[in-house]
């Protein structure tokens, strides 16, 4: 009788050791084209995903984009670059626990030729004019992401109301939008890494470059539980603290493109 009740206790236990463990919940991310265009969430993400036995799922769009699912409680997070809209975002309820992440830089490229003359200035806004002055095409995100906004502020201070031929609002992500650029031997605002990402593809140059008002910093912000109960916060600030981590800054840092360190962790 002892043996047959210690074989089915064995039985019992290799039955519950067959079980899987049950994966947490997916954590939905929205965020900028450029994380994912570059090539550095494909890199990013697998190790999180191994830890937290779960899957990231990434929308990328243009950061007016991301944050606009989440101020709709379409996603647990948001992971984007454009500190005055994320600033709002948090204010205004929609998200908490925003934490720095990351920087890189905007460079402004063009075609090798460069017909309007700008290749080595160090001021991006008297480039910014010189090539709506020259009427060489620029092509503009024109979709209210980070680098939209950016290149909207250096018009904005160029007192400049850019309009006209030589001016092609798209619409389109930053990878398509380089893909324009050199179909059209036009100019355009990019971030570093999705440029290099692509720059093979295009054969555009980097002309403009270092300026301070190029510095680009990622945020990546919870979406409020307050204001969304159905939210997966517990797995957004598990993902915020692992991507804060020393681990996460690591896989940042190791990341790069021809060689090339894309992005520079700053999480504090």
């Amino acid at each position: 009788m002892r043996t047959r009740l210690t074989a089915i206790a064995l039985a019992a236990c290799a039955a519950l050791a067959a079980v899987p463990a049950l994966a947490a919940p997916d954590i939905r991310m929205s965020t900028t084209t450029s994380t994912e265009n570059s090539g550095l969430l494909k890199v990013l993400l697998p190790a999180y995903e191994a830890r937290c036995q779960c899957k990231v799922r990434v929308i990328a769009v243009g950061t007016g984009k991301a944050l606009e699912l989440g101020r709709n409680g379409d996603v647990d997070v948001v992971l984007v670059h454009a500190r005055p809209a994320e600033d709002k975002f948090v204010a205004d309820g929609s998200g908490v626990n925003r934490r720095d992440v990351m920087y890189n830089d905007f460079i402004l490229v063009g075609p090798t030729g460069d017909p309007a003359g700008v290749k080595g200035a160090k001021d991006v806004v008297a480039a910014m004019k010189t090539i709506e002055a020259s009427g060489n095409p620029f092509i503009s995100r024109g979709d209210n992401s980070g680098t939209d906004q950016m290149e909207k502020a250096y018009w904005k201070e160029a007192d400049i109301r850019p309009k006209g031929a030589w001016y092609v609002s798209a619409g389109l992500g930053m990878g398509e939008v380089l893909t324009m650029a050199a179909e059209k031997r036009a100019y355009t605002l990019t971030d570093r890494a999705t440029f290099a990402a692509y720059r093979a593809k295009t054969g555009l140059a980097i002309l403009v470059e270092g300026d301070p008002r190029m510095f680009n910093p990622y945020g990546i912000i919870a979406v409020s539980p307050q204001r969304f109960p159905g939210v997966n916060h517990a797995g957004a600030m598990d993902l915020i603290d692992w991507i804060t981590s020393s681990e996460g800054q690591r896989g940042i840092a190791e990341f790069k493109v021809d060689g090339e360190q894309m992005f520079f962790p700053n999480a504090r």
